[in-house]
């Protein structure tokens, strides 16, 4: 079993290395590419992770996240047991560390959706086994290497590109500012002024090319991409207000048209069709978001196969 001290755990970009986070990508096209074709269930050929198994652990409702880790495990050549936290002792109380022991001798790695941050971080300090960030209220590491591997798929090497965030400066957000740095784009938010971006993520990508703004017009003006996601996301309390304070921030046709020719439109899912996103956009030429799921499954392998030492 790898000490605690050498187990690589997946739970920020910014803790990643601008060469780590450029190897992960790089192995997910070449993953994809490689069984361009094939049946859903048929193992890659390497088969890296035979033998191995992936413990999933839910404190959030999730279809992409779900789906596309437990194909990603099976791809590999290994398997998956998934579980509800509340279904758990983890659900009645049982300390996360506790759990992260006892998971740490049944299992080869642990998936974890959750709702607070500091507990996945508690859960990989216990571990000896790699940790994976599914999401939290921080952040979500995962979504934004399928993002970026969809535009890169699109329209080549991100670096060098301009983004737009529209919205929301949420955990989805966040991951995304620390990746700017990371691998050469320049990203423009545009949020209202009570929902900005945390001033430690702001921090995090302190080699990055990142502004904040209020106006989404601004912000989308020329740029190669725009990204958004739901104004309420789960746990968010405050419902009428977020839809007040982001009506003007939806996406449509006229705010695309301000993008560069081509731009494309990207969002994570669910989406709340008619509140941060109009159908015309959702389902119009620009929009990627059935390749951003997809590309789900194929960089979580290449997160897989990272925290395992195999790349």
């Amino acid at each position: 079993m790898t000490p605690a001290s050498q187990t690589k755990h997946f739970l920020d970009l910014w803790r990643l290395e601008a060469g780590e986070l450029r190897l992960i990508l790089d192995e997910a096209h070449r993953r994809k590419a490689a069984r361009a074709g094939w049946p859903k269930g048929r193992i890659d050929a390497d088969a890296p992770l035979a033998g191995h198994v992936l413990a999933m652990v839910f404190e959030k409702n999730s279809t992409r996240t779900r789906f596309s880790f437990d194909a990603a495990i099976r791809q590999l050549g290994g398997a998956s047991i998934i579980a509800n936290a509340g279904d758990m002792q983890l659900g009645r109380g049982e300390p996360v560390e506790d759990t992260a022991r006892v998971l740490s001798r049944m299992v080869d790695a642990v998936m974890i959706r959750a709702n607070r941050h500091e507990d996945v971080e508690r859960f990989a300090q216990a571990s000896v086994v790699p940790v994976i960030n599914g999401l939290t209220d921080r952040s979500h590491p995962c979504q934004i290497l399928a993002d970026l591997q969809t535009i890169e798929e699109q329209r080549g090497d991100v670096a060098g590109k301009t983004f737009a965030w529209v919205g929301d400066g949420n955990n989805v957000c966040a991951s995304l500012i620390h990746a700017s740095g990371q691998l050469g784009f320049s990203l423009r938010v545009a949020c209202p002024a009570d929902y900005h971006p945390n001033l430690m993520d702001l921090a995090r990508s302190s080699q990055g090319d990142v502004t904040v703004g209020h106006d989404p017009v601004a912000a989308v003006k020329g740029v190669d991409a725009i990204f958004t996601d739901t104004w309420v996301s789960m746990g968010d309390t405050d419902h009428h207000e977020r839809l007040a304070a982001f009506e003007p921030y939806q996406v449509d046709d006229a705010l695309m048209g301000l993008a560069a020719p081509g731009a494309l439109f990207l969002h994570c899912l669910p989406a709340h069709r008619g509140e941060e996103v109009t159908d015309q956009v959702m389902d119009g030429p620009q929009s990627v978001v059935v390749d951003e799921a997809e590309n789900r499954i194929h960089a979580q392998k290449a997160v897989l196969v990272w925290c395992f030492g195999l790349i």
